[in-house]
């Protein structure tokens, strides 16, 4: 096989099988250089420290992310690195300065703040920390400070808590806006991770300094495709989590995701395949040209693992 057959096949393979489903504006399907598949996507690779690197300080994140060409750091809060809230100035400064220093840029901080609780003390304080979260992605150079939704209540109408959630969220976009950063919120949560209901939630937000965070959950796919969901959140789009990449649809025709009832050493489960070879194409298309931020396992071989990991992501956004 000759090499431009070759590379045809691993083309069509990998991306050929997760075809576009559904209509998107003319805007979005004009042939233009951003989604002209022979050239490099806009938007570019990074990780979170959820699981990978959540024992690594901010040393190993820089050294690691510059060996293998990830470009882009969401810190997870509570982990090695302490990006914490309790950082003093001189902290803050230094930890700043290193990335500043590195071409590893420090895009986000992913906290565990949420708002749906039935407790209204529990709501106000969390939103109390989220203004000082805003603060700290200020003092470190931050873009965006990640917060979440984490399901519905029980015995509380879900109108009413995604309005809570909303509400919440205009408060606090007041302090994101004050400190020259952005709220995303994580697709996440069972019930309000759903795309109708993340849609619901930023149009009671209200505010531009609130969008969402791309989480590439089994609940965005809709007759094996992404792009209804993509279409309904994209106006907020303003992070992506990607996870597995290999739940991409197989150019052999076998299903890549594991069955709902497995898992292996603490891995998150899946019931199905990811059309990520989709995913990407509409974010081309959009003209999206910030982060995919990989939140995936740790792994005992961290620099071979991420190699793989980014040749993989190349593959299938080219």
């Amino acid at each position: 096989m000759n090499r431009r057959g070759r590379r045809s096949f691993l083309k069509e393979g990998f991306l050929g099988t997760a075809g576009l489903a559904g209509s998107l504006t003319p805007s979005a399907t004009r042939v233009t250089k951003e989604n002209d598949h022979s050239t490099a996507p806009r938007f570019k690779l990074g990780m979170v420290t959820y699981e990978l690197g959540k024992s690594w300080d901010v040393e190993t994140i820089v050294q690691n992310c510059q060996t293998t060409g990830f470009e882009a750091v969401e810190l997870r809060t509570t982990h090695r690195h302490g990006a914490e809230i309790s950082l003093a100035k001189e902290q803050r400064a230094e930890m700043r300065k290193r990335f500043a220093d590195s071409p590893v840029r420090l895009l986000s901080l992913g906290t565990i703040c949420e708002y749906h609780a039935t407790d209204r003390s529990i709501v106000d304080r969390n939103i109390e920390e989220t203004k000082r979260w805003c603060e700290l992605a200020h003092d470190l150079g931050c873009l965006g400070v990640k917060v979440r939704p984490n399901g519905f209540p029980k015995d509380v109408p879900e109108e009413k808590t995604l309005a809570q959630i909303g509400n919440a969220l205009e408060r606090c976009g007041d302090a994101a806006r004050d400190n020259g950063v952005e709220l995303w919120v994580e697709v996440h949560g069972p019930g309000t991770q759903e795309p109708s209901n993340m849609l619901r939630i930023m149009e009671l937000a209200g505010t531009p300094w609130v969008g969402i965070c791309w989480n590439s959950n089994d609940t965005d796919v809709v007759n094996g495709s992404v792009a209804e969901s993509f279409e309904m959140l994209k106006p907020w789009l303003r992070n992506c989590h990607i996870n597995e990449l290999w739940r991409a649809p197989s150019p052999w025709g076998a299903r890549a995701g594991r069955s709902s009832e497995e898992t292996t050493g603490g891995f998150p489960r899946y019931a199905r395949p990811y059309p990520f070879g989709e995913f990407f194409r509409l974010l081309r298309t959009s003209g999206y040209d910030r982060y995919t931020l990989a939140e995936v396992p740790e792994s005992p071989e961290p620099i071979r693992f991420m190699r793989y990991y980014r040749a993989l992501w190349e593959t299938l956004t080219t």
